[in-house]
């Protein structure tokens, strides 16, 4: 029987609730790889709970850190506290081509049905509408971490049957041989350097996840005040509806006493 003291609606913000299923996708021991914003939260606020012995790895060079408070972004120095490693981006890269990362957290302008996922442009890659930052190191710790999660604004726009660019490869992807268009696994694409996919996708709305099987996105749990229509109406594509959870499950009071008293205390990213 669950009898932790979750808050209830209007006690709680969003970022909050996001961060803390974030949270829950690490398990402990494991080796986690994040970028600057509500990741750094996550990960802080999983090794103060349900994973001390996860091993923080920032993409700016650190290694292990275990910061007093919540440094501003990657590059903080704050992020060096008690760290085993302070180097640099080519030395945690490296890392992760060792096979090391178990858990990656990314964001994303676009994403597909199978989580492809889209950081570069809008329309035609040779003259695009609008064009974005682009990979930085999304497609690297997407294809070398064992399980990736993305956390996104949810909004029909962004979540497509096909994104305009493949920044970073899903669980199926196209593939042009002798002259004809076919999607392949993600699978037969690595082949060797296989290692995994994405896992979920944390939105302002809901939590998604992937068939083994099919690579296909499907609705896991909504966010309190949310119904799954109110998803689908948010996706541009049929979402598989058939194995929701429920709700997704608030912070505790504890927990929200951790993220604002503890690791957020200066509001960086939870204000």
């Amino acid at each position: 029987m669950d009898t932790k003291a979750y808050a209830k609606p209007g006690e709680y913000k969003l970022g909050a609730l996001m961060v803390m299923a974030a949270a829950r996708e690490v398990r402990d021991g494991e080796v986690v790889f994040a970028g600057t914003g509500l990741p750094m939260v996550a990960i802080m606020a999983a090794q103060h709970t349900h994973a001390p012995n996860a091993i923080l790895i920032y993409e700016a060079g650190t290694i292990d850190g275990r910061s007093i408070s919540l440094p501003g972004s990657v590059a903080d120095p704050r992020a060096v506290y008690q760290a085993s490693v302070a180097s640099g981006v080519a030395d945690v890269m490296e890392t992760m081509q060792r096979g090391w990362v178990d858990l990656g957290y990314l964001g994303g302008a676009e994403i597909d049905k199978y989580g492809n996922v889209n950081a570069t442009c809008l329309g035609n890659a040779c003259l695009p509408k609008k064009r974005f930052p682009g990979s930085g190191g999304n497609v690297d710790i997407n294809s070398l971490a064992r399980r990736v999660v993305f956390i996104m604004v949810q909004e029909k726009r962004r979540f497509r049957e096909e994104v305009d660019y493949i920044t970073s490869p899903g669980w199926r992807l196209k593939s042009w041989k002798n002259g004809s268009m076919e999607w392949v696994t993600r699978q037969e694409r690595y082949q060797k350097m296989f290692r995994g996919g994405p896992a979920s996708v944390i939105t302002d709305m809901a939590v998604f996840r992937f068939d083994e099987k099919t690579g296909l996105m499907y609705l896991d749990t909504v966010h309190p005040g949310r119904t799954a229509k109110d998803v689908q109406d948010n996706v541009g594509f049929d979402l598989d509806m058939s194995r929701v959870r429920g709700e997704t499950p608030p912070p505790t009071y504890e927990e929200l006493d951790l993220l604002y008293k503890k690791i957020d205390t200066e509001g960086i990213f939870l204000p």
